[in-house]
């Protein structure tokens, strides 16, 4: 947990054991883990950790840490979803690589691509220059052969 990318505290009152079950199984398929437990038992866990004035302030009442060593944007979509469906869990606050984030970054978190889609943006944006300078250099050619043709054909008509 202390070397997770991302800690989301979230509250779980009126939730029953089903439904966090299920949040916990829809975290887990991709790549987290939730965890609930008492806010002393978390507080010893971060001690020490540079984060852990940050995270002290989201640890009120009961409390479930999602946590994930991967890719954050996935538990951040599983958690959002979670909530919008069940609306009985509210997002606290949480960690995402050291910085303390608010419950509204965490939804903005959720909003963003997946990782593989903004590699795969970002690789687009960097040959795009390429490709097009490869078009408007072949442009200039077809344009050069077509010139030779349409001189050809005319000589060929004068004799």
């Amino acid at each position: 947990m202390l070397q997770s990318k991302m800690m989301v505290v979230s509250d779980y009152q009126g939730t029953t054991v089903a439904e966090l079950t299920n949040l916990r199984r829809d975290i887990q398929k991709v790549g987290g883990d939730l965890m609930v437990a008492k806010n002393t038992l978390v507080r010893r866990a971060v001690e020490g950790a540079d984060f852990s004035k940050a995270l002290e302030n989201f640890l009120t009442g009961p409390t479930a840490v999602i946590y994930t060593n991967n890719d954050p944007v996935p538990v951040a979509k599983a958690l959002t979803e979670y909530i919008k469906k069940v609306k009985k869990t509210t997002v606290k606050g949480g960690i995402l690589e050291g910085k303390q984030v608010s419950d509204k970054d965490i939804i903005s978190i959720a909003s963003l691509p997946a990782r593989e889609v903004l590699v795969a943006k970002m690789l687009g944006s960097m040959t795009a220059p390429a490709q097009n300078l490869v078009y408007a250099l072949s442009g200039v050619t077809r344009n050069l052969v077509y010139v030779l043709d349409a001189v050809r054909k005319q000589k060929e008509s004068q004799g």
